[in-house]
């Protein structure tokens, strides 16, 4: 379900104290990584990313591997950190607005 501008916004607003919970290293974006990525959203819902050095392209990449493979939504880039929101069905934690 994609998330709208005003519910986007909101989600910048709360990420904005967040500290990177997963950290890419020289491999980049792996299964494995993909695996914690999973597990940190089932339980916060919104995570901060970390991206691995590299040009724009490449974090491009990073980016959608990880949101395709964990089924977020991106909710903003600023230089190396990107932030994805995926909700919870079971037990949500976010009160997301209208």
């Amino acid at each position: 379900m994609p998330i709208s501008p005003s519910q986007r916004r909101y989600l910048r607003s709360l990420a904005h104290d967040l500290h990177p919970v997963i950290l890419l290293g020289a491999k980049g974006a792996t299964p494995a990584v993909l695996k914690e990525l999973d597990l940190a959203l089932s339980h916060h819902e919104l995570v901060k990313v970390k991206l691995s050095g590299g040009d724009k392209e490449e974090r491009e990449a990073q980016i959608a591997y990880l949101a395709e493979g964990s089924g977020a939504e991106n909710v903003q880039q600023i230089g190396h950190t990107v932030t994805l929101f995926r909700r919870n069905e079971d037990e949500p934690k976010l009160a997301l607005p209208r």
